[in-house]
């Protein structure tokens, strides 16, 4: 089996497709989509409608799914982002409404677990730094998670009595080997990267070659920028697709 593992499309309908084609989708068995399908850009929509195209996927709720169907609030939104989130609000289907409502927070598939910020508080914890990380092994009884939520790729090692706590960012296109180690990832994210490149990213796994491969591929931005202007979108949120941050 070969899993296509995304996060934080954001409704980037363009670099979305990227990764599709990129991948190639004969080779996958099955998407993992770790949430935040919309929420900053133009096409909320039809990336929810892209997803539901393939015969076997699964997708966790994000905070953007939620705030733009009001199960949160927006208030911790910066205002860029709630303007967005509003936008979305006022143009997502009732069928897309209703999709989103349904979505879990976290599922788990053989010895992984599926979630968006965190296995603690799946809809909005951050991992990013270490104790916030170690902490979470005690969240998740599956031996790998796979979380989004931070737009940056990064692998977490459990500490162990014979392993000290690691982090490490991915090397694209170079395959990482998984042994019987405890290990959260983040494949980083489609719509909207904030590690420094704004190239789309998103990682393959595939547990019969006991190996998780990140890969990043360059998208249309300025299509997506321009969509962006159309709709009246906030100028922060489009400017920084050309930078990825």
């Amino acid at each position: 089996m070969r899993y296509l593992v995304i996060s934080d499309i954001h409704g980037n309908l363009t670099a979305l497709d990227a990764v599709l084609e990129d991948v190639g989708m004969d080779t996958i068995d099955q998407v993992w989509c770790l949430g935040d399908v919309v929420g900053y850009g133009p096409c909320p929509n039809e990336c929810i409608d892209r997803l539901r195209e393939f015969s076997d996927y699964l997708c966790v709720a994000g905070n953007h799914d939620w705030a733009a169907i009001g199960r949160i609030s927006i208030a911790e939104f910066n205002p860029s982002a709630q303007v967005a989130c509003r936008w979305t609000a006022e143009r997502l289907s009732p069928d897309n409404i209703d999709y989103l409502a349904n979505l879990p927070t976290r599922i788990v598939v053989g010895n992984c677990t599926l979630v968006h910020g965190s296995p603690r508080e799946p809809i909005w914890e951050y991992i990013i730094y270490p104790s916030t990380a170690q902490l979470n092994f005690q969240f998740f009884d599956t031996q790998l998670c796979f979380a989004g939520h931070t737009h940056a790729p990064a692998i977490f090692r459990e500490e162990t009595a014979t392993r000290k706590f690691e982090i490490s960012i991915p090397v694209p296109s170079s395959p990482i080997l998984i042994d019987e180690e405890r290990l959260i990832i983040n494949p980083g994210s489609v719509g909207q990267p904030r590690d420094g490149d704004p190239d789309a990213a998103y990682m393959v796994f595939d547990p019969d070659s006991k190996s998780v491969e990140y890969r990043r591929v360059p998208y249309d931005v300025d299509s997506t920028q321009g969509l962006m202007m159309e709709e009246g979108l906030p100028e922060s949120l489009i400017s920084r697709l050309s930078f990825g941050w």
